[in-house]
């Protein structure tokens, strides 16, 4: 029930010690500022993260190989390892129930020029299989990817990006009518594709596989092998298998080409799984550590409530024994000291809120860190810990309210 003259008794008292409930309220208004913009950079290190492992898909395998570094079975440090078709049929034969996507990729030696009436450029051409778009992330604009039938008949067409229409076919209205001289080979444009990575991962044309290796001299030789197994039922689930297949991968390899176990350099095998499962134990931690810190600063808040309190019961000694010796109830006394104590901690701590929150909004969007995105915090959650701070205000308030509550009115009346 509304009672005006407690809460004109309340302002009162505010009134007589502005500087003291300021410091009050300012520290337990800073705890709640402090928490919500550590929560939210903390969702913004998680964004960033999480944007960056989008470019590519996120369980994406990727083998490659150099030169061996140890002697191994008679066969001198040194050699350059050369993967071959057979490789990635093996593999794909032998995991087939487990592989999602999976492509070879036979890369041009850079500096083959690509052609487009008088314009000369010199881009990365890849021949890929049909899966690679799944691989990349690679969205098609317009037209189509690269599909089975290409790679049959070993069909002379590239599928470009939409930073390399812009550059070599800017003025032209339909590019899909349109061919491209790779190496003074005609290539037909079939697509038009952007990826999720940005125009730094637009620098690429891709042609079929099996046309890359026959035009290009390629033979049976490829340069990467690229996969995604299918999806599990959990993140862990999923690092555990993409751990298994990539240590069988890599040591088959091994085998087949005569690789010393320990030789860390010739067969590279990458696990985006891992580097995620690195990233996001990171941020778990440091996510961890702002609540943590945050908290504390609530904490300190809180005893600051609980100490002012106690000063407020000690100058209001006498006051409360005279109120008590008029008839006061106890549980009267309790609750107009509980009342300030709830205010003070309510109204300081949705000002901490208000503030955290409006910051998080307009600094937030426009926040440019590598790693951090668009910093913010869950409404719900940030609202949920003001509440709980003001039952901890409240139960902080208690002691002191109890103490006042437990003064003998002749003891009150004779205390300075």
């Amino acid at each position: 029930m509304f009672d005006i003259d407690r809460w004109q008794e309340i302002f009162e008292t505010i009134r007589k010690n502005k500087l003291r409930t300021f410091l009050t309220g300012l520290s337990v208004a800073s705890g709640i500022f402090i928490l919500v913009v550590l929560l939210g950079f903390g969702r913004g290190m998680e964004n960033g993260i999480r944007k960056e492992f989008e470019k590519d898909a996120s369980n994406r395998i990727i083998v490659w190989t150099q030169t061996t570094t140890k002697e191994y079975k008679g066969l001198n440090p040194g050699r350059r390892i050369q993967m071959k078709n057979d490789n990635y049929d093996y593999i794909y034969d032998s995991y087939i129930d487990e592989l999602e996507y999976k492509s070879g990729i036979f890369r041009v030696p850079w500096g083959t020029s690509t052609n487009f009436k008088n314009e000369s450029v010199s881009y990365a051409i890849s021949g890929v299989y049909p899966n690679y778009q799944q691989i990349e992330n690679q969205l098609m604009v317009d037209g189509r990817y690269i599909d089975q039938m290409d790679l049959d008949h070993r069909n002379k067409v590239v599928v470009i990006s939409n930073k390399i229409k812009r550059e070599l076919l800017k003025d032209v209205e339909n590019p899909l009518e349109e061919y491209l001289q790779i190496s003074g080979i005609n290539f037909k444009v079939v697509g038009i594709y952007t990826d999720v990575g940005g125009e730094r991962e637009e620098n690429n044309l891709f042609v079929p596989f099996t046309t890359a290796q026959s035009v290009f001299n390629g033979a049976d030789r490829l340069n990467n092998l690229t996969y995604t197994l299918k999806p599990e039922k959990s993140f862990d689930e999923a690092v555990k298998a993409s751990g298994i297949f990539t240590a069988e991968i890599k040591r088959y390899l091994q085998e087949v080409h005569t690789v010393s176990p320990d030789d860390n350099s010739a067969i590279n095998v990458h696990n985006m799984l891992d580097e995620a499962k690195r990233y996001y134990t990171l941020t778990d931690n440091i996510a961890f550590f702002f609540w943590f810190v945050g908290i504390c600063t609530i904490i300190a808040g809180v005893v600051g409530v609980s100490n002012i309190m106690l000063i407020i019961v000690k100058e209001r000694t006498r006051e409360i024994g005279i109120r008590k010796a008029l008839g006061a109830k106890p549980w009267s006394i309790v609750g107009m000291i509980l009342h300030e104590a709830i205010f003070v901690t309510a109204v300081s701590g949705f000002a901490g809120l208000i503030l955290s929150m409006g910051l998080l909004e307009i600094v937030g969007p426009n926040v440019e860190v590598d790693y951090v995105l668009n910093p913010s915090v869950n409404f719900s959650i940030a609202f949920t810990m003001v509440i709980v701070l003001i039952i901890a205000g409240a139960v902080a308030g208690f002691f002191p309210a109890y103490r006042a509550a437990s003064i003998q009115p002749i003891e009150a009346l004779r205390d300075e």
